[in-house]
């Protein structure tokens, strides 16, 4: 009797530290399960220049000398091979400034916010061909970066390669979600002409596809909130044990119930 009741203890204490339903981790609810869909894309806009963005502009032509003026060489002096690919990357762009120009070598001053990438090189190449024959242009971002916080793997700075980013890329790269992130309450902060926009998403309403801030922008900031159960375990030491142990009770105990049984 009191090995019974002390299994029954050993089961409830297991119960309760799994504290997290199978509803709250899942995401995309609404993409059926076995039919497929499809829908066209509409809320994927270009991302615009705004100042302070560190730019990379590459020019080519079928005379790589005479292209050679145009392209901004590495003054991070000294040995090369001992600086970091962060100081060599913050010389070798072109930071858009307060007033949202560049300056570019010869071509003087152009203004780059409010412009894609797209239309900036469309508007550099324009202005290459009084000097160059046939020029090549490539405009990138050097420092696209977004911050993701709360109850992910990796909290931090993330530094995205190009310029289409999703908010489940930058969950990726952030080592996923944690087992008490609350799906259903994501905050994205926002800035832009000197605006900050606030604005909560759910990750288990498949509407988020649709969503314009699905596409992520220059310096977003992701938050990540916590469920009930998370409070929790920071709060209380008793539940912070069970937490770690629920598993293993939860385990242990069905083994023992079930070698009971089967005698």
């Amino acid at each position: 009797m009191r090995l019974s009741l002390f299994l029954f203890t050993l089961y409830v204490l297991g119960s309760l530290s799994s504290c997290v339903s199978y509803q709250e981790l899942r995401n995309f609810e609404g993409v059926p399960l076995t039919a497929s869909r499809e829908e066209p894309i509409e809320n994927n806009t270009e991302l615009e220049i705004q100042p302070k963005d560190l730019l990379r502009v590459n020019v080519e032509s079928v005379d790589p000398e005479a292209a050679l003026p145009f392209n901004q060489v590495s003054q991070a002096g000294g040995n090369s091979s001992q600086a970091s690919p962060l100081n060599i990357q913050l010389f070798q762009g072109y930071l858009v400034d307060e007033d949202g120009f560049i300056d570019l070598p010869l071509l003087g001053r152009i203004e780059a916010a409010g412009q894609t990438l797209e239309s900036l090189q469309f508007l550099v190449r324009g202005r290459l061909r009084e000097y160059l024959r046939d020029p090549v242009v490539n405009v990138r971002f050097l420092n696209f970066k977004v911050t993701i916080l709360g109850e992910v793997g990796m909290p931090g700075i993330v530094t995205m390669p190009n310029s289409r980013v999703t908010i489940l890329d930058a969950i990726g790269m952030a080592g996923d979600l944690t087992p008490y992130a609350n799906r259903d309450n994501i905050l994205i902060v926002r800035e832009k002409e000197g605006v900050r926009s606030y604005q909560r998403i759910s990750l288990q309403d498949d509407d988020i596809f649709n969503s314009e801030y699905y596409y992520l922008k220059q310096n977003d900031v992701i938050y990540v909130d916590p469920i009930r159960a998370r409070t929790a375990t920071v709060s209380d030491p008793a539940q912070r044990l069970l937490a770690y142990l629920g598993p293993i009770i939860s385990i242990a105990s069905s083994v023992v119930l079930t070698l009971l049984i089967s005698k």
